[in-house]
């Protein structure tokens, strides 16, 4: 997609469906001229399991197209080690670099870099490879599977990295999934040099000197009192329908009740925002009142459709209750269950670490205790799979069964208080 403004309008997307890999890069030489960058199987096949390669070839701007051969660039530092990819090329002094990453997404991520004086090649591994891992600090590392890098250089003539990187905790369990972090790096014999002296991602290091701008601080509270969600709210999936509204009723959130579930591989009804701390506290109240079997809404934290936990008020058997609903690897169990009648209803979790705890209350700050010793470890990506963290949000189900226009559940506000730790 292009456009003049990178506030758009832009264009639509010009689709390349005949190139191969993924993480593709641009690459704007000298000249003007533009190239692609990606990975890919290697054209002789792979000598072992996930070999991959990185491949380079022109794009045309004006024709919007790529031209010219693919040129096989560099198949990694590492004998043996896998999923070649990430690429990004860099020119200084007279060096293309390329800087990419290897050894797959998880604990044995590492970054390597090689330079040439072709942009084509052939390209001569750095020595020091890898200039970036903590594979080699063990498991119990406070930051784990670093990798997926880009380098830049600021006007004040500083160059640093940003790298993708995870915060475990509780043991090798990643809740807050990968991350962005920021490493200084300097340039020694032609070389990028990370950290100099230290040689890993540091939980708190210097700044760039830039110019400081403090942005200002969001509120703990969403009250619903706009006429659009704030940009940390988040859709699963494209919303498909109008199932929600900050207008019907001002100053709260209209969640409709919609048949598609927050269980399946569909667009449920549900707003969320991601889990942004170890230790965090999140509540909402909600006015609700179920009137058929499979009606719910409540509050949700999930990884994805098949890694949840719900606290939802709802109806089962014609009777009206309050569940915490695990649902892990698809299967459903109920942690707890309370029989309940309440219009208005207010709903919160409490996380310490990897220990969940859930409680209800039908007045405000009058908590019941629905769970405590919650275990949250399967809302992490080593158990759930996936990249992102968890999402905490708010949802409405009518249970696979198409519902009237005027089914819906209320939200009056959210709070989301995290702990730095």
């Amino acid at each position: 997609m292009t456009s003049a403004d990178p506030a758009g309008d832009w264009s639509d997307p010009v689709w390349m469906p005949d190139e191969p890999g993924i993480d593709s890069s641009f690459f704007f030489d000298d000249d003007g001229k533009a190239y692609v960058t990606a990975n890919r199987v290697p054209p002789e096949g792979q000598q072992y399991p996930k070999h991959m390669e990185i491949w380079l070839q022109q794009y045309d701007l004006e024709r919007r197209t790529m031209i010219g051969d693919k040129f096989s660039l560099w198949d990694g530092a590492l004998k043996y080690a896998h999923a070649q990819e990430g690429p990004h090329i860099y020119k200084r002094d007279g060096y293309y670099y390329l800087l990419i990453s290897e050894g797959g997404t998880g604990f044995t991520h590492a970054v390597t870099v090689a330079r040439s004086e072709r942009l084509n090649g052939p390209y001569e591994g750095c020595k020091a490879n890898p200039i970036l891992t903590h594979r080699n600090l063990g498991q119990s590392s406070g930051i784990v599977n670093v990798g997926h890098a880009d380098l830049v250089e600021t006007q004040a003539g500083e160059w640093w990295m940003v790298c993708l990187a995870s915060r475990p905790y509780g043991g090798p369990y990643r809740n807050l999934g990968r991350e962005t972090f920021l490493v200084p790096v300097a340039w020694e014999d032609g070389w990028p040099v990370v950290n100099p002296g230290k040689g890993i991602v540091e939980m708190e290091s210097r700044r760039p000197a830039l110019p400081e701008h403090r942005y200002p601080s969001l509120p703990a509270c969403d009250h619903f009192d706009r006429e659009v969600l704030d940009d940390r709210w988040n859709y699963i999936r494209t919303p498909r329908g109008e199932f929600l509204s900050l207008t019907e009723r001002p100053g709260y959130l209209r969640l409709r009740l919609k048949p598609e579930s927050i269980a399946r591989a569909e667009n449920p009804s549900f707003i969320g925002r991601r889990q942004q701390h170890m230790r965090f506290a999140a509540r909402t109240v909600m006015e609700f009142a179920p009137a058929a079997n499979g009606e719910a809404a409540g509050l949700v934290l999930l990884q994805n459709h098949d890694f949840q936990l719900r606290a939802e008020y709802g109806m089962v058997d014609g009777m009206t209750a309050i569940r915490l609903i695990e649902r892990r690897d698809g299967i459903e169990r109920f942690i707890a269950e309370r029989a309940c009648e309440a219009g208005k209803l207010y709903l919160k979790v409490e996380a310490d670490g990897q220990l969940y705890r859930f409680d209800y209350a039908k007045q405000a700050e009058q908590w019941e205790i629905l769970a405590a010793d919650v275990d949250g470890r399967l809302l992490s990506s080593d158990v759930a799979g996936g990249f992102v963290g968890a999402y905490i949000g708010l949802y409405a189900t009518s249970g696979g069964e198409r519902s009237s226009a005027d089914r819906y559940a209320d939200f009056d506000w959210f709070e989301y208080k995290g702990e730095e730790v």
